[in-house]
């Protein structure tokens, strides 16, 4: 009966703390941490923080910075890899007219050899050609940007309690200027970001260039792979400067047919600046990317490696399966980080 009454009492505080939180001044004297971050999203779990990609995101109709919150709110998800799209178009970069929901699957077969049609090829062709004149638009917008408008999107993330922990613009590649990649590192700076990430360009002299302009940044470059992923892909890179680092993507990794994962991640963990999940298969069983549980990809060891060694790298979803008729990629990447919870906690 004791216990009973404790509760009675317990939650009858909380209510009015609730009420008077909604009702009364916004400075919360005495009430405690839960309130104060009533409905903040919490994906650090037993030390582990698992990110997302925004990325994921990608099918949703609507890629302003404001909308893409919602999407990582709604996933509980509390720390980000965030696109170029959402952060430049919040700070009045020129309107890309290419649909990449259309794009991004295409890009994908072209990347991964596969047999595209002469429709296909043609799309991406005219796709290549808007995205070189829109690149040419933007690189010009960038020279006179202000770091202010991602410093406003820092903020507006932060006070919903999502931090941003990396930044992938299109500004890095070996076309893009040392102005491009000033800014590019400069506006993760100002997002909040420790780190920049980008495919692997598979050449030396220009991750070189990447790890030097870090190093005057204060900030890393993490090199993404895909199947072309191997122990030693990112040596090279990695002794170039302190600069660089590895955005590993561990289920490309299990499709590239490559041994030793968890190898992998103990010898370099102080050179992975982040880490992509997802749960693709072998090649011995075709190479699929699957709703998790279902395919090859080691990731409830590879979960519980991070949290017995304490590795502070996010572990960030990258949502890829295709989405289910009567679902979303938010419902989705929200399953995933359920799924990481019940390995973790």
């Amino acid at each position: 009966m004791e216990d009973q009454q404790s509760r009675r009492t317990f939650l009858g505080t909380t209510a009015a703390l609730v009420s008077g939180a909604v009702l009364g001044t916004n400075k919360l004297f005495g009430a405690p941490a839960i309130i104060r971050n009533l409905n903040k999203p919490n994906s650090l779990i037993n030390g582990v923080q698992i990110g997302v990609i925004t990325y994921s995101y990608r099918e949703m109709p609507d890629q302003s910075a404001e909308a893409t919150l919602q999407y990582v709110l709604d996933s509980g998800i509390s720390a980000i890899e965030l696109m170029g799209g959402p952060a430049e178009s919040f700070a009045g970069a020129p309107k890309n007219m290419v649909d990449m929901r259309t794009i991004f699957p295409l890009m994908r077969k072209r990347r991964e050899n596969q047999q595209l049609t002469e429709d296909e090829q043609k799309i991406l062709a005219e796709a290549d050609a808007q995205t070189k004149a829109y690149r040419a638009e933007v690189a010009k917008w960038r020279q006179s940007v202000s770091m202010a408008k991602f410093e406003q999107v820092r903020k507006m993330y932060n006070k919903a309690g999502v931090t941003i922990y990396g930044f992938k613009p299109d500004a890095f590649g070996m076309q893009n200027t040392d102005a491009d990649i000033d800014y590019g590192m400069r506006a993760a700076k100002a997002l909040g970001a420790n780190q920049v990430t980008l495919e692997h360009p598979a050449n030396d002299a220009h991750t070189q260039r990447l790890g030097k302009m870090a190093e005057k940044h204060g900030i890393r470059v993490g090199y993404h792979g895909h199947e072309q992923q191997t122990p030693t892909f990112w040596d090279t890179a990695l002794a170039q400067s302190p600069g660089n680092a590895l955005n590993f993507d561990l289920g490309h990794y299990i499709a590239a047919g490559q041994p030793d994962p968890l190898g992998l991640i103990r010898q370099k963990h102080d050179r992975i600046a982040s880490m992509h999940i997802k749960d693709r298969q072998g090649p011995a069983n075709g190479k699929g990317n699957l709703p998790w549980g279902q395919g090859d990809t080691p990731l409830k060891e590879a979960l519980t490696l991070m949290r017995q060694q304490k590795y502070t790298f996010p572990a960030t979803v990258e949502l890829e399966y295709k989405v289910p008729e009567g679902s979303n990629p938010v419902a989705e990447v929200r399953k995933c980080v359920d799924f990481c919870r019940n390995i973790l906690a």
